[in-house]
């Protein structure tokens, strides 16, 4: 496909309990998780593997039920990038010059009890710096697979959403 043929795609909406005190970002969701409008949808991805673990939740339950155990742990989720052109579902792959960032200005005034933010992988933290947004956030190594760091080490360094 060349890259006037690629769709525009747009990401999942922001998932927020009633009292969030956190927002984890990644930076675009996967072909999969866009097919499925399920965050983190490729079973290779340790994302839920890890918030299971730091919240006590199994990382086998049904999304919905991932979900809850989530936002009740007043954890939101978001993307940096609302919507882009990309082959595939690498980050590398993101065409920039077509990449719009969500609106954060308006998300923290709607969610207020936010107090922070961790970024879920390098490319995600380079997005995000870009923006302007007056909210701390600290880079998590990436919960992906691609990432050849043992699950011990990114639980280790994970610690910090709790």
């Amino acid at each position: 496909m060349t890259e006037p043929e690629m769709p525009l795609r747009t990401g999942l909406p922001a998932i927020v309990g009633a009292n969030p005190r956190v927002l984890i970002l990644g930076s675009f969701p996967s072909e999969k998780s866009l097919d499925t409008g399920e965050y983190y949808a490729n079973t290779r991805n340790q994302f839920w593997r890890l918030l299971g673990s730091l919240l006590g939740f199994d990382a086998e339950l049904p999304y919905a039920e991932r979900v809850d155990a989530v936002t009740d742990a007043g954890v939101a989720l978001w993307d940096v990038v609302h919507s882009c052109r990309r082959v595939g579902s690498l980050d590398a792959n993101i065409d920039r010059k077509t990449l719009v960032i969500n609106d954060f200005t308006a998300f923290l005034a709607e969610h207020p009890t936010i107090e922070r933010g961790f970024v879920n992988g390098l490319t995600a933290y380079t997005l995000f710096q870009r923006s302007d947004i007056a909210l701390p956030a600290a880079r998590l190594p990436s919960s992906s697979g691609a990432l050849t760091m043992s699950f011990t080490d990114k639980l280790a360094a994970w610690q910090v959403v709790r």
